[in-house]
């Protein structure tokens, strides 16, 4: 998908007033400079809300929620960032760029689409009035006049082109096609309508307009479901069906609950559990845990209480580990193998389906080291290493620091393991790489072999090295290891940086509350290796200098839906209060100071480090060739 411009999000940003677009959610009230109101994203009873008008963006003291009038859209209203800069675009009479990419001819078509997705959906609903066998069906599952009217429920008669009435050009018509609700005979090239014989469920995106359907058949045959194909609007993995109707419910709430099936969550919110929304026909996606966890602090999943349920449930879990954001909830509610949540809560009610949904759900981790555990035999010392074995590939997609240290902690115990020793494996370390097993000819009251690999006496003459980031270079000044493969269990794995400390941490604060302070300085970081340390300043200020017209709070804005946009935004904060009443000579003093304390406390250990480093490796068996062009620009460097 094409990029908006930065140039566009900063010119849209000044153009809109976040105390306006707040305004359309929820009132607020002038208290001094500022306007506070009952935070939208948590429970309080006073206010702890705050929008700044003069510094345009938001900030709540209770949950910690805060951002720009974009960021506001897309929390509140659970929007991803295009979605809500087109929204915020057009209140205020802005044209969102679109490039010549191929996604140009799908917004092109979109609009024709949106059309012919309504008329069908009128169409069908008018048509479920006249079907006494769909009515009956309905009826027979428990289904008020009411609630078929909120979801608006149709029916999409036996006729194979039934649509004919409604589309005069239905034989010719490439956007009822492009739609999804007719297709092709393959030798003929006959068209016949996608849906017939079935009671359709519309799929609604989060501007409520009609994007799908999925049909229900009312006897016996297959398939079941039958879903719209995935069209220029419509995408299963980033979809959920309900969600317009429960996205009041869920704020009120707190909660969303995921289940399978349109008519589980249909029956839910007749029985007033109206949080409920569904996957379409598919897993759901690390997009779907994304989307749920933006709008809510707590997600259940409540799949079919059969084998099927619970590998959907096991689906779910795995592409939540990436999304885990610490002080959410995430659990799973497994029904009995007879139910699922719809025959459930029309045979006990709504509360009791809530008691078993807060009290009986299984919390994320919980079933996780349950389900892994089940699959070893953790009385053994294999079964136990099998156990962290078949864990660290799912620990390394964890990102929320608190969670990960947690189900680390419970995993150690499991495995009879000191937290120190886990980490030895799961990070990296002397019994990191498993050896090949050879037999060894020691029985029971002998010693053990020595250590496959170096004899023992060659390992213990080795000083312990401290840890290195692989592959670190100024820019183009020398080139990494070449040659050097990184086994596949080694390759690094996305995480969230570390918050910049000490000097680097003052120096990010002081360029964002002062940008033009980079763009007259002498660009020395661009001479910096490329390590953790460092990685988030270089790169903040390159855009500094890339971009010239960006304020600060664009500047922070471009990192959105990144990790480092949350440490951006409180560096720009916290950045903001310190250096603002600085002359300019003190701020071009500070810049110079703070540029050089980097350079002698971070930078320079660095190279230091790595220098003794290949200078021990050369006089202990050699460099490769990567590393002797390493060496020589180091050596350049001293």
């Amino acid at each position: 998908m094409a990029k908006i411009p930065d140039d566009f999000i900063q010119d849209l940003l000044n153009r809109v007033d976040i105390v306006d677009v707040v305004e359309r959610y929820l009132p607020l009230k002038k208290t001094g400079q500022n306007y506070s109101a009952c935070c939208p994203f948590h429970k309080e009873k006073s206010p702890s809300f705050t929008v700044s008008q003069t510094k345009q963006f938001y900030h709540c003291f209770g949950c910690g929620a805060h951002g720009s009038a974009v960021g506001f859209v897309m929390e509140h209203q659970g929007m991803s960032f295009p979605d809500a800069v087109r929204m915020l675009a057009e209140s205020v009479g802005m044209q969102v760029p679109v490039s010549d990419a191929p996604i140009s001819e799908k917004a092109k078509a979109a609009p024709g689409i949106y059309d012919v997705l309504k008329t069908a959906m009128n169409y069908y609903r008018a048509q479920l009035k006249t079907a006494p066998a769909a009515i009956e069906y309905l009826k027979s599952r428990g289904v008020e006049g009411r609630i078929a009217a909120r979801f608006g429920l149709g029916f999409a008669p036996s006729n194979g082109q039934s649509l004919k009435a409604v589309f005069a050009d239905y034989e010719h018509n490439a956007v009822i096609k492009d739609a999804g609700l007719v297709a092709e005979e393959e030798n003929t090239l006959r068209r016949y309508d996608r849906f017939r014989s079935r009671v359709l469920f519309p799929i609604l995106n989060q501007r409520s307009q009609v994007i799908g359907f999925g049909g229900r058949i009312m006897g016996n045959g297959a398939p079941k479901y039958l879903n719209s194909p995935e069209t220029p609007v419509f995408e299963k993995g980033k979809e959920l069906y309900g969600l317009p109707q429960a996205r009041a419910a869920i704020r009120d709430r707190g909660r969303v609950l995921v289940v399978e099936g349109y008519m589980d969550v249909v029956m839910l919110n007749q029985h007033g559990v109206e949080y409920a929304v569904a996957s379409l026909g598919t897993a759901c996606t690390p997009e779907h845990i994304r989307k749920l966890l933006k709008l809510a602090d707590e997600v259940y999943f409540c799949f079919d209480g059969d084998k099927a349920g619970k590998k959907a449930a096991w689906r779910a879990l795995e592409n939540s580990l990436e999304q885990l954001v610490d002080g959410k909830k995430l659990a799973f509610l497994f029904l009995p193998a007879e139910h699922d949540p719809d025959s459930y809560v029309q045979e006990f009610g709504q509360q009791r389906f809530e008691v078993a949904l807060l009290q009986d759900s299984v919390p994320l981790a919980q079933f996780l080291l349950k389900e892994l555990s089940s699959q070893v035999q953790l009385e053994s010392e294999e079964g136990r290493a099998k156990l962290i074995a078949l864990a660290a590939p799912m620990l390394a997609q964890v990102k929320a620091p608190a969670f990960g240290m947690m189900i680390r902690k419970r995993l150690a115990e499991l495995s009879r393991l000191e937290m120190s020793e886990l980490s030895t494996v799961l990070d990296g370390g002397p019994v990191r790489s498993v050896p090949e097993y050879l037999p060894a000819e020691s029985y029971p009251g002998e010693s053990a072999p020595e250590p496959y690999g170096q004899p023992w006496a060659q390992q213990v003459a080795q000083p312990e090295k401290r840890a290195w980031q692989a592959n670190w270079q100024p820019k183009s000044k020398w080139k990494g290891r070449a040659g050097e493969k990184i086994p596949a269990h080694q390759m690094p794995r996305p995480a969230p940086r570390a918050v910049p400390t000490g000097p680097v941490h003052k120096l990010i604060q002081l360029v964002l509350a002062h940008p033009d302070l980079a763009r007259r300085s002498e660009p020395v970081w661009q001479t910096w290796p490329e390590t953790e340390a460092v990685g988030l300043a270089q790169e903040l200020l390159d855009k500094i200098c890339n971009y010239p017209l960006l304020g600060s709070l664009q500047l922070v804005e471009s990192w959105q839906g990144m990790f480092d946009y949350d440490v951006l935004h409180r560096l720009r904060i916290s950045g903001g209060e310190y250096f603002d009443k600085a002359s300019e000579a003190e701020l071009e003093e500070q810049l110079a100071a703070t540029l050089k304390a980097v350079e002698v406390s971070v930078i320079r250990p660095m190279m230091q480090e790595r220098f003794y480093a290949l200078t021990y490796k050369q006089a202990n068996g050699g460099l490769t060739e990567g590393e002797k062009l390493e060496f020589a620009a180091l050596v350049s460097h001293r």
